[in-house]
């Protein structure tokens, strides 16, 4: 089994980018972060065309969140991350969805950037950290394989960023977000990549200024967590970098797991 991530930053202006990489990758199942589309506007058929099964959650011009699954349909099992006080829903925020895929759980999610630092943003990034650690151990008390994919929004250790010198202040790096990440691998997860990866400089995304791509001034903070039931089976990651590359492409490389 193949399970794919990718912030598509935009899935109908970058539909063609995407069609070409399910077509090339063949992943089983796809989590997409950022469709920044409405749900009615959903490729669905396209995807269908494509072979892909799909269940999704829009929203206008911001955030959205889908997962795709090859040549069946995804059982969704929640539509939104749990634990939202009733002062502060999570309303329009589309940034979780969970279906249930050829016996995995996949929680596909979109973390909240959290810049400026200091700021109700980064406090709310921290709140919503604070719910996904708390339903990821609801997950793991099921015993069951789970995997919680997609877009993080933090570099867990230097070795995730190009200068790490640079980017102490960022949401994207502060300790708290940093804390927050390992106490979910606490918890009993495993970090996909790391694990086959330990001491290498693997990035996921590139911001498009000043050539970042072609200098390798990446970041990673696309990520994989397993259950203890799913770990064992980890037998493969990549990033498939050549996407990037394309014109027009989002400022993040579809990453990928294999399982047994």
């Amino acid at each position: 089994m193949k399970i794919a991530t990718y912030n598509i930053n935009g899935i109908n202006g970058r539909l063609e980018i995407l069609l070409q990489w399910l077509d090339e990758a063949a992943p089983d199942i796809v989590c997409l972060q950022e469709l920044k589309a409405p749900g009615e506007r959903f490729p669905l058929k396209a995807l269908e065309r494509a072979g892909y099964g799909a269940i999704w959650r829009g929203q206008k011009s911001w955030n959205g969140v889908a997962i795709l699954a090859r040549d069946t349909d995804p059982i969704e099992t929640k539509r939104t991350l749990p634990g939202a006080p009733d002062d502060e829903p999570d309303g329009g925020q589309s940034r979780y969805i969970e279906a249930a895929v050829n016996g995995v759980i996949i929680g596909c999610l979109y973390l909240p950037n959290g810049n400026p630092v200091p700021g109700q943003k980064f406090d709310y990034k921290l709140r919503w950290f604070e719910r996904l650690r708390t339903y990821a151990q609801e997950l793991l008390e099921l015993e069951i394989p789970v995997a919680l994919v997609g877009d993080f929004n933090v570099m867990p250790a230097d070795l995730d960023v190009y200068k790490p010198e640079r980017w102490r202040d960022d949401a994207l790096f502060r300790p708290e977000v940093r804390d927050a990440y390992a106490a979910l691998l606490d918890q009993g997860w495993t970090d996909a990549l790391r694990r086959l990866f330990p001491d290498e400089r693997i990035y996921t995304f590139w911001k498009y200024w000043r050539n970042a791509f072609e200098r390798d001034a990446g970041l990673r903070i696309d990520h994989f967590l397993l259950s203890p039931q799913l770990a064992p089976e980890l037998k493969a990651a990549g990033v498939d970098r050549w996407v990037r590359a394309l014109p027009k492409t989002s400022d993040h490389a579809p990453v990928w797991i294999e399982l047994e």
